[in-house]
């Protein structure tokens, strides 16, 4: 029988692991707790790389080597083991779990996907690669909405990945293209795997979700511009499209404007609403149209007044200066005395009962014209001056905001210029499937980062979300919400045991001080911050090929944690530092789930080598990627340093 060479890989690797572990016990003067406690972590590796199931093994493991280092006293090691679950229990922020993947289970079959790729791929016709752009494009979008890596590879291996190859695009560009756009769920917020880390790290979920936003933009970014340009030097890779594969059908009544007055649609629909119009088409019809067309503009005009508001928002209004308030009675405020603060403002005069009566006694009525005139200051002045504030007038608009409105009057200008009636139904089109994704992102997101929301509420609402999108769009039915409780329960048990068990096994691996054995050949080594996380980053990416970013979690997250104070390394930039990296768990050969997930719904001319084969250059990007935020930390850190810290 012949082996395949994932699994001469596997062996390889396994044997590499136990060869390791067993010089490291034989040239050990004394084994110790700590050896065993490093035996233990190996032997979880390789009993997970053999198949043996993650959660199980490691609750499994953790047990049998608590009993070893509690010299086999069962109640201790039972008590450890209960206490270790009970912790996890309660940890408020796994609520969230099952809420986010049962949102994104009924995003998934609200069927939006198809509708926004045909509309991204007709938008983006006459861009290089446009096929690849948009497929890259709807994952971004799908993965913000869901977070399912498997779900967002496989939809659009059955969408996009026949209509590539129908459009003369390469296997490997095509493969790379769908794996690469899928696995971006694990990085974009609502990501499960943040919540993960979050929670393993003892890290704010709601600043790694404003943390991850624009390294996710980024790494999109990265990924559309490399396919642009190899569209672009390598045509033959990736064909523009035909004339044929661009063209949209108008509707009846709009094909009558076309005809008739102009094929641009702005003006068309307004000399049509001036009298210029065929008999035949409907006022109502024009003006529903003339609303979708001017749109753009709405929301143009009210960010153009938001920015204003926010930009010539005056600053907050001081306390009146004593002198100036007097100055308009011919009185002063003599230096040093009891008025002036300490801080040069206004301070309560001492010891004045009578300044105190009518803040309690309610509102008084004022003075005589004439007792007013004659009455020394009393000290009730003073403090009347003090709540006196100088009238604030908004500040005139800066120079950066009259240039970005310019920009974008201009851009909406262009739009209008170049919005003909085919334009305007893909328009329609984006908003019929774009929109809503935008604000059930915008809603759970929005919520979160703004803080208006806990993750937890958030999911609440988005689960909300996603079952009105499933009603709206005519999708829901009982076998769906049956499938979509069904494969959320089986997502959530899954993670929930996974932590119960990395409990049990981070408890275990303390006590036999794996951990303190580690922490000291580190800092044996003299590392400086960069040979840190650099070796940190590299090990993690190796341990992407064989394991997945669950594993690699609740294993090794443990240990990692506990070493970046050494460092003076913020666990929150860390964190951002292994999203990107462990995007590799699903793109690194020969153990890449992406690659399985599309192979499973590929032609079968479409082989796995080529699937793996494409995966290739973007694992290259995503190196560039983790390159770029290591050294511009400011990608990651400005937005929740911005949020939430002073």
């Amino acid at each position: 029988m012949k082996i395949r060479k994932e699994l001469w890989f596997g062996f390889i690797l396994m044997a590499l692991i136990i060869a390791g572990t067993a010089v490291m016990l034989l040239s050990a003067p004394k084994i110790t707790n700590g050896h065993l406690g490093l035996m233990m972590l190996a032997l979880v590796v390789v009993a997970i790389m053999l198949g043996f199931p993650t959660a199980f093994t490691l609750m499994g493991m953790g047990m049998i080597f608590t009993w070893i280092a509690y010299e086999e006293d069962t109640s201790k090691t039972l008590t450890l083991m209960v206490q270790s679950a009970f912790k996890v229990m309660g940890n408020d922020v796994l609520i969230s779990i099952p809420l986010f993947v049962f949102m994104g289970y009924l995003v998934e079959r609200a069927n939006l996907i198809e509708k926004l790729f045909r509309s991204l791929h007709l938008a983006l016709a006459r861009v290089p690669g446009s096929l690849a752009v948009a497929t890259l494009f709807t994952c971004a979008v799908f993965a913000t909405a869901t977070g399912i890596v498997g779900a967002v590879v496989t939809l659009m291996g059955l969408l996009a990945l026949p209509q590539m190859l129908k459009g003369g695009y390469d296997v490997r560009v095509s493969a790379g293209a769908i794996t690469a756009g899928g696995c971006l769920g694990i990085l974009i917020p609502p990501s499960v795997m943040l919540i993960v880390y979050g929670a393993t790290a003892g890290v704010s979920v709601v600043q790694l979700y404003a943390g991850a936003f624009f390294p996710g933009i980024m790494l999109a970014g990265l990924y559309i511009v490399y396919v642009m340009l190899l569209a672009k030097l390598k045509p033959a890779l990736m064909p523009p499209l035909s004339a044929a594969e661009r063209f949209v059908p108008l509707p009846p009544l709009t094909e009558s404007l076309s005809k008739s007055i102009s094929n641009t649609a702005l003006p068309a629909l307004l000399l049509a609403l001036k009298g210029r119009r065929n008999a035949q088409v409907p006022t109502g019809y024009i003006l529903s149209q003339l609303g979708v067309a001017l749109l753009p503009l709405a929301v143009f005009a009210l960010a153009t007044a938001f920015a204003w508001h926010l930009n010539t928002r005056p600053a907050e209004a001081q306390p009146a200066v004593a002198v100036e308030l007097a100055g308009d009675t011919g009185l002063a405020a003599p230096p040093g005395s009891s008025a002036e603060s300490s801080e040069g403002g206004l301070a309560e005069p001492p010891g004045s009962d009578e300044a105190k009566e009518p803040a309690e006694a309610g509102v008084q009525e004022p003075p005589a014209a004439e007792e007013a005139a004659s009455a020394p200051p009393a000290p009730a002045a003073a403090s009347a001056a003090a709540a006196v504030v100088a009238p604030a007038e908004r500040t005139p608009a800066t120079q950066g905001f009259w240039i970005g409105a310019a920009v974008g009057a201009g851009a909406l200008a262009l739009f209008y210029a170049l919005l003909s009636f085919q334009r305007l139904e893909i328009f329609k089109m984006l908003l019929g499937s774009f929109f809503p994704l935008l604000v059930l992102i915008l809603a759970v997101l929005g919520s979160i980062v703004m803080g208006l929301a806990t993750p937890t509420e958030a999911a609440a609402v988005g689960a909300l979300g996603g079952f009105l999108l499933a009603v709206a769009y005519r999708q829901f039915n009982f076998t769906m919400l049956k499938e979509s409780v069904f494969l959320t329960a089986k997502t959530s048990a899954m993670v929930c045991w996974l932590f119960v068990g990395s409990a049990i096994f981070s408890a275990a691996f303390a006590l036999l001080g794996g951990q303190e054995l580690v922490e000291k050949w580190v800092l044996g080594m003299n590392l400086s911050k960069t040979e840190f996380l650099v070796l940190s980053q590299v090990i993690i990416f190796i341990l992407g090929w064989p394991l997945e970013w669950t594993e690699i979690i609740v294993i090794f997250m443990p240990i990692f944690i506990p070493l970046l104070d050494n460092f003076g390394v913020d666990p929150l930039f860390f964190g951002l530092l292994v999203a990107l990296n462990l995007q590799t768990a699903f793109l690194s050969p020969p153990v890449a789930m992406a690659a399985f997930y599309l192979k499973g719904v590929s032609p079968p001319h479409v082989t796995l080598n080529q699937i793996f084969a494409g995966m290739l250059p973007f694992m290259g990007i995503q190196v560039i990627a983790i390159v770029l935020l290591y050294q511009f930390p400011e990608i990651g850190l400005w937005l929740p340093q911005l949020l939430y810290k002073n």
